[in-house]
């Protein structure tokens, strides 16, 4: 059985529709999409072990399979740059997590002004569909995306890089290089692979992926579940 799959049986068994963020990130990596480097500590000495394998500055948030808004819960900090910062951090988000699967996951600080969303919809008639747009904060408010049923071709997912009003973030501007699109487009055809692949999966949300420099790495991403098995 793929580790994706185990993933996911692992999530249905435990009564989960959702994946934790490191969850869903394993996944992804497991099809070749680039992911952050990160480490899942559930205590503190894997804390502090993570902490040095990954090295500063450094991103550290709360993770557990019910968190889906870290952000607005306060549990997201970024641009930790020493062990002191690091162990003040350690303490507050454990403090204010509850429930025996709070973990903190260790993130490498992913340099970029450039951010996107990729996800997949699974549509009651259509079946999987991706879309592509302007990420982070802009997703709710400019709703910039494209969207396509998978299958996915090549020139399904070029298309979709240029249909938002806001393509132009793709180019190279203000010093910043052009972004490798051709690995863009392998992301977006691969989101549309996974949903074909796993009907137990309804959603995909990689929010945001952020370009550090030219190449497209999801720093953030959240895998939900259908309700009950497929038939």
């Amino acid at each position: 059985m793929k580790e994706s799959q185990i993933i996911i049986e692992k999530a249905r068994e435990e009564g989960r529709t959702t994946l934790s963020e490191h969850e869903s990130k394993t996944l992804l990596r497991q099809y070749g999409i680039p992911v952050v480097r990160e480490v899942l500590a559930k205590d503190r000495k894997e804390f502090l072990k993570a902490v040095a394998e990954i090295g500063f500055p450094l991103v550290i948030k709360g993770c557990a399979p019910d968190l889906a808004h870290k952000t607005e819960q306060g549990l997201v900090r970024v641009d930790i740059r020493n062990e002191q910062e690091a162990d003040a951090v350690f303490h507050d988000l454990l403090e204010r997590m509850e429930g025996e699967s709070r973990s903190l996951l260790v993130q490498e600080m992913v340099k970029g002004s450039r951010e996107l969303v990729v996800g997949m919809t699974r549509d009651p008639q259509f079946g999987p569909c991706v879309m592509f747009g302007l990420g982070g904060i802009y997703t709710e408010i400019l709703k910039d995306v494209s969207f396509r049923v998978a299958p996915l071709e090549e020139r399904d997912a070029l298309q979709m890089t240029r249909e938002i009003r806001g393509r132009k973030i793709l180019e190279g501007v203000r010093g910043m290089p052009p972004t490798d699109v051709e690995m863009l487009c392998r992301i977006l055809i691969t989101v549309g692979e996974i949903g074909l692949e796993h009907d137990a999966i309804k959603e995909i949300d990689i929010n945001p992926l952020i370009l550090s420099g030219a190449k497209p790495i999801a720093v953030d991403a959240l895998v939900v579940l259908t309700e009950s098995p497929p038939s």
